[in-house]
């Protein structure tokens, strides 16, 4: 029988919505591909018919497995939990089940789309102000969230989706210079995560299409 076709994933080096899948695809040990999607160069790639016919929404990432494609990070991760072995991204109790989903909403609902590329274009000369804004926002309530719910990770001491989503949003925070200082939480929970292999091998500054001035 032959073997199955690896994963392709359609990903930009700086995408935090990308960079989620490839933490996972890195935790559960799948190999995949990756095809590079320049969201700025020509004017961004992602708005070509031939990638609008990939993924409608024209954004990334977008993943072909199995036969079929899947768009929006948090679907795919969960998709990969429900057929792809390896350590468990959801935890197995209901409730912390539940606060995992809570968390990834919150950054992924609540904090990341408000800076995303396609946002700070239209906000024009104040897009750090804007991002820097809704970031400390989003990062006042996922503070008091995280003190409740956190081990040694976001919830508890497994490592879960949450994890996948808070790595990224720092990352963002970061180049957005926000002042993390009264985060003491997200800076722990980040400093134990960003040194683990799958969150390095996976980060911006070691992606095929990472400029050359960026990589690491």
């Amino acid at each position: 029988m032959a073997a199955p076709d690896k994963p392709v994933l359609y990903s930009y080096f700086r995408s935090s919505c990308s960079w989620r899948v490839r933490i996972a695809f890195a935790l559960k040990g799948i190999e995949y591909e990756q095809e590079a999607v320049n969201l700025i160069k020509d004017g961004g790639q992602q708005q070509s018919e031939k990638y609008k016919a990939l993924n409608p929404m024209q954004q990334v990432p977008a993943l072909c497995i199995d036969g079929i494609t899947i768009s929006q990070s948090l679907a795919i991760i969960q998709y990969l939990e429900d057929t792809r072995p390896g350590p468990h991204l959801l935890p197995q109790d209901p409730k912390m089940r539940a606060q995992v989903r809570m968390i990834c909403d919150h950054i992924a609902s609540g904090i990341q789309p408000l800076q995303n590329l396609y946002v700070l274009q239209k906000i024009g000369a104040e897009k750090v102000e804007w991002a820097q804004h809704f970031i400390v926002r989003g990062f006042q309530a996922l503070e008091l969230i995280l003190l409740q719910t956190a081990g040694r990770y976001c919830v508890g001491d497994e490592i879960s989706m949450a994890d996948i989503c808070l790595v990224p949003q720092v990352y963002n925070a970061e180049r957005f210079k926000v002042d993390l200082t009264p985060f003491l939480t997200i800076k722990r929970l980040n400093e134990t995560l960003i040194v683990m292999e799958a969150f390095q091998a996976s980060h911006p500054s070691r992606q095929p299409d990472t400029p050359a001035d960026l990589q690491v």
